[in-house]
This record gives structure tokens, sequence and C-alpha cells, in this order.
């Protein structure tokens, strides 16, 4: 990893920062996550390999990233003030933010320093073509870890603003 990458990836650790503090569920808290994680796809992502098994190593890391987004989600704790409804990630929410980007990186450093080989025979034996295959899938499990909790997050926001309003909501 090179200063760049740990610059991104200390951007992105310091949105749970934010997250824990808490704040109103706004457009800016719904956009500020998506342009970073954009960003950073844009960054890196560079093609989605399809050949060997790519595909499929793209796809169980988006499935992870959606399903650590998911439980994040429903772990924030969310309240109803006068100026609209409340968010704050609990330990349990910011512990699996910081998990899902600790693994993210772990991987990229412990490549960096002496497990490349092992992860070359893992490829091979997996038929994972390229190096391209692991950085579109650690991307888009980033970008399906965002995207699954902000819906969670604001599905959730939206239930607890309707039932606030009067309005009915389907159980």
């Amino acid at each position: 990893m090179n200063t760049t990458d740990y610059i991104v990836n200390g951007i992105l650790i310091l949105l749970v920062v934010r997250q824990v503090r808490g704040s109103r569920l706004d457009l800016i808290n719904l956009m500020l996550p998506v342009v970073l994680v954009s960003a950073t796809t844009v960054y890196y992502l560079r093609s989605v390999p399809t050949e060997g098994n790519d595909l499929v190593l793209e796809l169980v890391l988006a499935g992870a990233g959606a399903v650590v987004g998911v439980l994040c989600g429903v772990t924030t704790h969310l309240r109803r003030e006068a100026d609209g409804v409340h968010a704050k990630a609990g330990f349990a929410a910011a512990a699996l933010w910081v998990v899902g980007m600790a693994f993210r990186m772990g991987f990229v450093f412990a490549h960096d320093h002496g497990a490349a080989d092992a992860i070359a025979d893992f490829s091979r034996t997996h038929r994972i073509t390229s190096a391209q295959a692991w950085v579109a899938a650690f991307v888009l499990m980033a970008l399906a870890e965002v995207v699954a909790r902000l819906v969670v997050i604001r599905y959730r926001g939206y239930r607890l603003a309707s039932a606030a309003d009067g309005r009915p909501v389907a159980v």
C-alpha cells in the first residue's frame, strides 16, 4: 500500500467517528459516504474481470459487504427528535464497519508482507485470473457495504418518521 492508499482508507475509517457521534438523517449524511466510496471506486476500479472464477470472487465479496452493511444498518440506533430522525452508530455498528475496513486493509498488508505467494497459489487453484479481480472484489465489497447500510438506515428512518406523522406503516 502506498501513502494514498493509507489516506483513502483512513478517510473511510473516519466515517465511523462521524457515525458514532451521531447526526440527523439529511442529504449530506446520505451523500457523503456515497461520494467518498464512489471516489474510491473511481480511483481503484479499472475493470471488473469476469474470466475464470473472477465474477464468483467479486459476487461473494460484494455479498459479504452487503451483509456487513445490513448488520451495520440494523445495529445503528435511530431516534425521533423535533428536527427529524437522528442516527448514531453503536458499538456493534462501528465495530462491523472497522472489521470490514480492516479485512480489506489486512489483505493488502498481508500481500505486501509475505503472503503474495499464498495469494497467488490460491488464485491459481481457484481460477482467479488477475490481481484486478481482487481489486474489483474488494472495491465492490466496500461499495455494497456502504449502500446496504444507507438503504437500511434510510428505510428504518422513513418508517420511524412515518409512524411519528401518523401515516400507516406496513408491518
